[in-house]
């Protein structure tokens, strides 16, 4: 009987120990919101990228709060992309973590489709979080092209504000 219980308590252990080595570290903290002129530089890399591809795109950088802090839409940009392209930076900010997560969530199926229930998660690429020394200072939203597109232009903003 003693055998059988430590060889249970063994398997616990071991099923706890490969259940933390499986589990994600933890989100950013929130940290002091992203000042104007970062916002300013991640916007014009993120412009600079997609005018470079012939895109015409809406960017918005937001604060750690989620607060707008920068808009700017590309001359003859569609308009219908300003909504989005908030909701994107508003989503990676309020969740810590890019809005492709959510796309591919929903991509799976099944139970991946409970996050189309989740209050402000946009389930579509183009929304990144700004993480300075380990703290999420705001996230930006890109909205225009292609999801991928969007993506890849959020992405030269996150590149520009990397020291």
């Amino acid at each position: 009987m003693m055998i059988k219980n430590l060889v249970t308590v063994g398997a616990l252990g071991l099923a706890a120990s490969a259940m933390a080595a499986d589990t994600p570290p933890p989100p950013p903290s929130y940290g002091a919101p992203v000042p104007l002129a970062e916002a300013r530089k991640c916007v014009a890399a993120a412009q600079t990228y997609a005018t470079g591809k012939q895109w015409l795109m809406v960017m918005t950088v937001v604060d750690s709060g989620g607060h707008v802090v920068l808009t700017e839409r590309m001359d003859n940009a569609q308009f219908g992309s300003v909504a989005p392209a908030l909701a994107k930076a508003r989503s990676a900010a309020a969740f810590r973590r890019p809005t492709k997560v959510f796309e591919d969530l929903v991509a799976q199926g099944g139970a991946g489709l409970r996050i189309m229930r989740l209050e402000e998660a946009m389930p579509v690429d183009g929304g990144l979080p700004l993480i300075r020394k380990g703290a999420l200072i705001g996230a930006i939203g890109v909205s225009g092209g292609t999801s991928a597109q969007d993506g890849e232009a959020a992405a030269a903003c996150v590149a520009a504000l990397t020291p």
